[in-house]
């Protein structure tokens, strides 16, 4: 759990701000979604590789 300490003199919209900001970076929205289904490790490799082969596509085109 995040906890923001609002600082002397900061406005509350500054300070969800900075919770978000927070919240975004520590990727805690994702960690959750992943947890909801379990993935095989197979499936998570070969979604790793696939996208690897998209990306390299896709510099490659430029």
């Amino acid at each position: 759990m995040l906890i923001i300490e609002r600082k002397e003199g900061e406005s509350i919209d500054r300070t969800l701000k900075r919770y978000k900001r927070k919240h975004r970076d520590t990727k805690l929205r994702r960690e959750l979604r992943n947890r909801k289904e379990y993935t095989k490790p197979s499936v998570k490799r070969r979604n790793e590789i696939l996208k690897a082969v998209y990306s390299k596509k896709k510099l490659e085109s430029l």
